[in-house]
């Protein structure tokens, strides 16, 4: 698995998964070192998660809980997702900008009827909890971390939802065609064309299983925000469900592949949602009066965002993250995040200037400083999904 931006520091000891020390784990890097890369076998774990249901620890992942009767309309004021009409048992995604736009974090949530759960990039908790403390003025909010007590697990792939139910609904069946009543496994639900984001109810159905463990259904699976303390226990259940065990390299690789960018990999200083395809899963552009809308809807109606994320296939081996890409020898780009693909092999996501062609033939370079020829996806869509419509109502406050 390949490093994390040079910026990474490594984990703290009190927060190291209990899975790193099961038979052939290896403990990733970076940010990510406190939980598996792979456990022995990166391919085979791919092939599970692209084919079956895999559980992959990401209880490196930071967890902030916010409590108080305001608190939808008040991260609603504060993010660039529309969050007041977020409905009980719904998730969704939102971003935290600068004033200029650039994005500062990135947040997926779900709220249970009496508080809103937000999981983020680890080590990114506390200066996000900062910002939120700074930010509540005179509201009626309570924003605490709660990392220490809460850890996410992802479960990826084509069963991962008939995996969950058997595991934490109660039906004892992993092939059972319907989940339990408790818990709602259905399908995201996508925006429609003319929209102008994801559904303001929410987009993810999210439930609580019996033992409490806050599920969420996801574009790629189903997540789950469990008790730090039973994250062993918990894992076990979905393995005898019939969830494979598998590292976060093959949850990277299937990211990759998906063209989900990942703060801190695919991002840098300067990033605008519209580079990394942040637009329409993370911001709502029928709404205003929040730190960066402007760029969002200046940026939008012009439709000349100045890079784009593309899917890269190199030649023979994974790149460095932070490598510059270069074309004719001129620099275009960086490199995010790279891995070993199970099926289309070595893979990357480059952010590059809008301007580079996609049949434009580009070099990277390997962990040792050697160069890699590198392709953009020949199917890469040339502007990345988001709403059609005109961020015509910017200036609104709801």
């Amino acid at each position: 698995m390949t490093a994390g931006p040079p910026t990474s520091t490594p984990a703290e000891p009190a927060r190291l998964s209990p899975l790193l020390q099961l038979p052939g784990a290896v403990a990733a890097t970076g940010v990510d070192a406190a939980v598996a890369a792979h456990y022995g076998d990166p391919l085979r774990e791919q092939r599970a998660l692209l084919t079956g249901a895999a559980v992959v620890d990401r209880s490196n992942r930071d967890v902030v809980r916010i409590a108080g009767p305001d608190r939808l309309s008040w991260l609603h004021s504060i993010t660039s997702q529309h969050l007041s009409a977020l409905s009980p048992m719904r998730g969704t995604e939102a971003l935290v900008l600068s004033p200029h736009g650039h994005v500062e974090h990135h947040l997926t949530l779900a709220d249970d009827g009496s508080a809103t759960w937000v999981d983020v990039e680890a080590g990114t908790g506390p200066d996000l909890l900062r910002y939120l403390e700074m930010m509540r003025f005179l509201l009626r909010v309570e924003p605490i971390d709660v990392t220490a007590d809460v850890a996410v697990l992802s479960v990826v792939g084509p069963q991962a939802a008939q995996v969950v139910s058997a595991a934490l609904g109660g039906s004892g069946d992993p092939s059972a065609a319907s989940p339990p009543a408790d818990l709602d496994f259905a399908a995201p639900t996508p925006p429609a064309p003319d929209a102008a984001g994801a559904p303001v109810t929410g987009p993810y159905p999210s439930g609580r299983a019996a033992d409490g463990t806050l599920v969420r259904r996801m574009p790629y699976g189903v997540d789950l925000l469990t008790p730090r303390a039973c994250l062993a226990t918990t894992v076990e259940r979905l393995c005898a469900a019939g969830a494979a065990l598998a590292g976060l390299a093959a949850f990277e690789a299937a990211r990759i592949a998906d063209r989900r960018p990942r703060l801190g990999w695919e991002t840098d200083h300067r990033t605008i949602p519209h580079e990394v395809h942040w637009l329409a899963s993370a911001v709502h552009l029928d709404k205003g009066c929040y730190r960066g809308q402007e760029t969002v809807a200046r940026v939008h109606n012009l439709g000349r965002p100045p890079r784009r994320l593309v899917l890269l296939h190199l030649d023979g081996s994974v790149a460095a993250p932070r490598s510059p890409v270069t074309a004719d020898g001129r620099e275009v780009g960086f490199v995010g995040s790279s891995e070993m693909h199970a099926e289309l092999g070595p893979i990357a996501l480059a952010v590059v200037k809008r301007s580079v062609a996609t049949d434009a033939v580009l070099v990277v370079t390997d962990a040792d400083g050697a160069p890699l020829a590198a392709a953009i996806d020949p199917d890469e869509p040339e502007s990345a999904a988001a709403p059609k419509r005109p961020a015509g109502r910017v200036l609104r406050s709801s």
